[in-house]
This record gives C-alpha cells, sequence and structure tokens, in this order.
C-alpha cells in the first residue's frame, strides 16, 4: 500500500520478479479493494500469492510515532514484518514509510544481540562496480563502537551479496588522514584497525569522491552524511540524464549523432538509472526488511525484491551473526580517544 503509486506499481513489480525467479511467493498484505482489482489481471501473480485484507495502511505522512500507536498489530505494514518475525515470509518488502518501517521493524523483530542501532544499506554504482553504503538514514549521528558494528554489517552484507571473501571496507571522512575527522570517526578507525578482523579488510578513510570511485566495497558512516550523499548522487544522475536528453535534442546534426551514438547513449542511461540498484536493506535487525524507494516504478519494486531475494537465498543474516560472534568474542580493545592520543603524539 505504501509509495507514490501503491499496488498499481507495487503489483506488476511483483509479476516481473516472478518472470526472472519462478520460485519465489509472495505473501501480501493490503486492502483488498485496491489489491484485488490489480491481481485479478495477473494470474500468474495470483496463483503465486496469498492475500490478507488489512483495514489499515501506515500514510506516508505519517509519523512513527503515528504510526506505531494507530498502525501496530492492525496496518499492512505491521502485518508484513510480523510475517517476517513469525517464519510466514523469508523477508519484509515494502515502499510505504520510511520511518514508520524502521520503527516498527525495531519494535516488532528487534535488533540483533550486541547491536544498538540498526542501519540502512544501500547499494550503490560504482565505476568499478558496485558498493555498499551504510548508514543512510537510519541512525542519525552514532558513537564509534556504532561505527564499528555498521562495518561488521556491512562486510556481511558485502560477502553475502557481492560473494566477496574479504570485502574493503573504508570509514567516510573529511580527508584520508589519520588526524582528521570528528573524534568517533578517528576512534572507530582505531577500534577496526585494534580489531583486525578477517572477515573484512579495513584500508582506512575514504572520502565522498571515493564512493563512485569503487575504492572500497563498502562506505561505513552515520546516517545524517550518508543520506545526503545518496540524495546528492541520485540527484547528480538526474541532473546529467536531463543534460544528456536535451543537448540531444538542441539541433539537427545533434539528432544525427545521437542516432548513431545510441547503443552507446542506452547503456549510458541504463548505469544512470537509479531504479536498477532500488532497496535500502535494514541491517542488524533479526529478520531482513528491505525499503524499495517511495517514487520507483515496476522495475524498482522488481529489483528491491529480487534484492531480499539474493540476501535470503546466500543467507545474509547467518553470515552477520557469525561475524558478530566472532568480533565480541575477542578482548576488547577500547579505542584511546584520538584527541589523547594525538596530544600525547606532540
Amino acid at each position: 500500500m505504501g509509495g507514490d503509486h501503491g499496488p498499481s506499481v507495487v503489483l506488476p513489480g511483483l509479476a516481473k520478479v516472478l518472470e526472472r525467479r519462478a520460485d519465489v511467493q509472495f505473501v501480501l498484505f493490503g486492502r483488498s479493494d485496491a489489491v484485488v482489482p490489480i491481481l485479478e489481471t495477473l494470474p500468474r501473480l495470483k496463483a503465486a500469492s496469498t492475500f490478507h485484507h488489512c483495514e489499515v495502511s501506515v500514510r506516508m505522512d505519517d509519523k512513527p510515532s503515528q504510526a506505531l500507536r494507530h498502525g501496530r498489530r492492525d496496518s499492512s505494514m505491521w502485518k508484513a514484518i510480523e510475517a517476517v518475525k513469525n517464519g510466514d515470509a523469508d523477508v519484509c518488502v515494502s515502499a510505504g514509510n520510511t520511518g514508520a518501517l524502521m520503527a516498527m521493524a525495531k519494535v516488532c523483530l528487534k535488533t540483533l544481540g550486541p547491536i544498538e542501532r540498526p542501519a540502512i544499506a544501500a547499494i550503490w554504482p560504482t565505476i568499478k562496480s558496485e558498493c555498499i553504503v551504510l548508514d543512510v538514514g537510519a541512525t542519525i549521528g552514532g558513537d564509534a563502537q556504532q561505527l564499528v558494528d555498521f562495518a561488521i554489517l556491512g562486510s556481511a552484507m558485502a560477502h553475502a551479496v557481492f560473494q566477496l571473501e574479504r570485502p574493503k571496507v573504508g570509514l567516510l571522512n573529511v580527508g584520508v588522514e589519520e588526524i582528521k575527522g570528528q573524534e568517533q570517526v578517528k576512534d572507530a578507525g582505531q577500534m577496526l584497525r585494534d580489531a583486525g578482523l578477517d572477515s573484512m579488510d579495513y584500508t582506512g578513510f575514504v572520502e565522498g569522491d571515493d564512493i563512485g570511485k569503487g575504492t572500497v566495497d563498502v562506505v561505513v558512516t552515520e546516517g545524517f552524511s550518508g543520506n545526503i550523499a545518496l540524495k546528492t548522487a541520485e540527484g547528480t544522475a538526474k541532473l546529467i540524464a536531463e543534460y544528456l536528453r536535451d543537448a540531444m535534442s538542441r539541433t539537427l546534426m545533434a539528432k544525427i549523432g545521437y542516432l548513431f551514438a545510441r547503443s552507446a547513449f542506452s547503456r549510458l542511461r541504463e548505469k544512470l538509472d537509479v531504479r536498477k540498484v532500488n532497496g535500502g536493506v535494514f541491517l542488524g535487525l533479526s529478520g531482513l526488511v528491505v525499503k524499495s524507494h517511495g517514487g520507483t516504478d515496476a522495475e524498482g519494486i522488481a529489483a528491491a525484491v529480487e534484492l531480499g531475494y539474493d540476501m535470503v537465498r546466500r543467507r545474509l543474516l547467518d553470515t552477520i551473526r557469525a561475524d558478530l560472534d566472532r568480533y565480541h568474542a575477542r578482548p576488547q580493545i577500547q579505542a584511546e580517544p584520538a584527541a589523547a592520543a594525538a596530544a600525547a603524539g606532540q
């Protein structure tokens, strides 16, 4: 029921998934008057789905606290998350209200043992391939231990999704030099170096332009900076696409040139299409939840569902639990406060 277009986009997106993933089954939650008429036009999807009518749906402008008060245990969003908790579904996918989805997921699924606050991880296109960036909006601010936890969560996702044995992990900072940045970022860097985790290759600090370069496989930051970076990248991709469209239609010669280079521009358009990597993953919870972009189309919904499908097949939660157990079983070395360390070195 969520997103800008609701069932009119979500259901055709699920039909696209079914064409590519024949073994998938869906458990659908929503209002029957909105869902059933569209579902009737998609017989193959209907045969692979179980539908549950819910009178209540969370609105896109509801505050998380409102959604919990009025939609808890009754709304389609809560029921979808609860299906994961009860083992009736392997992953929950929603294009709905992000804050409400995170609040309900935390209450319903709870965080994994040592994780204090969950993160939203996004898959980001790079020059080389793709990388994972987290957090992109779940946690505003964060101390050094939370950044270390995000690094463990992100490397586990890279291992599961990208099939990397030791993903390269970097902390997003204002410079690569060890003396730069906020104290919690410098402390987190020291803690990761001291930990020497076998599950990741911690490479140090990275800057904003390193994300697109593909310098590392996992970029770790707190949610305020991560969300700004994500929205800036999406806006820039749309800006470049609009510039190209305008340039190719200005003159007759430009239009003729476009005809000769049409295949190259098609590849570029595909690279700039944010729908291809649509889907933010809630990491740190005891179940899998994927948040699709609210303004996406059917292909974007399909991408979000297929991301969840791949993480289930590759047992992401098992990898996260194993990595967390290994880290927290180690003798814990407290990071020396960065300011004190700098003073001692003078």
